[in-house]
């Protein structure tokens, strides 16, 4: 099935592309805090007249509408604009290993409508972009929210910005694959991919209720990853593979078996010791009959005590790992998240054991390292306003509103 988003025909008209300034006030005002034109002055240094025409060409748009009047102790009452997330909408794809998390959200990363499809990482792109696509047509969606782009986060390594997949150590099948490049032509909207550890960290970010500029956010699922956040930005390297938490190595003393070896083919990896899917293969050594990391999470909210060993075990890993990257780093929170989060204190515990142990002194002063709080859906928030902010990007704009038309 391929989903057909609802695109307007009708352009904008001639002269109706937006100036450079108008596409920069459009970006500030994208937070969707009501501004007086008094008060975008204010912020820019702009004359009046400026701001009135760029104000202007954001209220032709549509992106931006009157939100009234705000009283004063003298004077006029100073009307108010404010950011219209209700202008379109972002279809939103947030893929793991076993599962996807597809969303309907508005510009502003609101979600509209959210599913969950079960699906194998392994099939490869075709099987499974198919049941992305089927997945997001079948969502109810809102009329007056046509898919303006769409955003989808993968378990692999993602060049950045082209969306190409290299070598994925559990992605059968992808590698050298540009996603944008099969999905564009079958949604009719510009595709942005992203890493899934990214969108979470973003998430992460965005969430945040007070300034959370560095970041850390470990996802422990059937893989192990992390996302990074510095100065507000998202570090991804120069190649887009920053935060391959899982394939570093661990320090010997953490147990005394010998380094099991990794799906990537390298001994001792980090996730070959604490991975979801590492942690059912122990697991099976032990007695217990589990397939993948949704079983050892049952096992463990069963109480099961091999399930606890094995887990507070892979928190010891993980800290030495962790340890290291706070050392490196200095974030001022650590977050852990993924089909792992809900094991909580069992994981939490091993984790900070080893962090205060092995990280320095400064490094960890104030440091909080705790479980996301929407461990489920925080890269689908994450993507949504990464790709909110691509779309509407000032070097990309325009072009997005080319496509979609001009406002009913």
């Amino acid at each position: 099935m391929t989903y057909r988003p609802a695109l307007m025909d009708t352009a904008l008209g001639d002269g109706a592309a937006l100036s450079d300034g108008a596409a920069e006030l459009l970006r500030r005002l994208r937070g969707g805090r009501p501004v007086t034109r008094a008060g975008v002055g204010a912020e820019t240094g702009w004359a009046r007249a400026t701001v009135n025409a760029r104000l202007d060409e954001l209220l032709a748009t549509g992106l931006v509408v009157d939100a009234g009047v705000r009283g004063g102790s003298r004077g006029r009452p100073a009307g108010r604009f404010v950011f219209n997330a209700a202008r379109g909408g972002l279809l939103i794809a947030d893929v793991g290993a076993s599962a996807a998390r597809l969303a309907h959200c508005d510009l502003g990363g609101g979600i509209c409508s959210q599913t969950t499809v079960d699906l194998d990482i392994r099939d490869g792109p075709d099987r499974v972009l198919e049941l992305v696509t089927s997945g997001l047509a079948s969502l109810p969606t809102r009329d007056e929210l046509p898919a303006w782009a769409m955003g989808m986060s993968l378990p692999g390594p993602v060049e950045h910005p082209t969306g190409r997949i290299v070598s994925p150590p559990m992605m059968t099948g992808w590698d050298g694959v540009t996603v944008p490049a099969l999905l564009e032509p079958r949604l009719g909207v510009p595709v942005l991919v992203e890493n899934d550890v990214n969108a979470m960290v973003w998430g992460e970010h965005v969430l945040a209720e007070e300034p959370l500029d560095d970041l850390l956010l470990v996802k422990v699922g059937t893989g192990i990853g992390a996302g990074l956040v510095t100065h507000g930005q998202i570090l991804r390297g120069a190649r887009g593979s920053a935060g391959d938490l899982g394939h570093t190595h661990t320090a010997g003393d953490v147990t005394d078996r010998e380094p099991p070896l990794c799906r990537c083919g390298k001994l001792g990896c980090l996730e070959a010791y604490a991975g979801g899917w590492a942690l059912a293969r122990d697991l099976v050594d032990d007695g217990l009959e589990v397939a993948d990391v949704r079983d050892v999470v049952a096992a463990l909210q069963a109480g099961d005590p091999r399930a606890v060993r094995r887990v507070r075990e892979a928190g010891r890993v993980l800290g030495i790992g962790i340890a290291d990257a706070v050392s490196l780093l200095n974030p001022s929170e650590v977050v852990v998240s993924g089909g792992l989060a809900v094991a909580g204190e069992h994981l939490l515990s091993g984790i900070r054991e080893r962090v205060a142990a092995f990280s320095l002194p400064l490094a960890t002063t104030g440091l909080r390292i705790r479980v996301s709080s929407r461990p489920h859906d925080v890269g689908v928030v994450g993507m949504a306003d990464l790709v909110a902010r691509w779309a509407l990007d000032p070097a990309r704009v325009n072009d997005v509103l080319a496509r979609v038309g001009a406002p009913t």
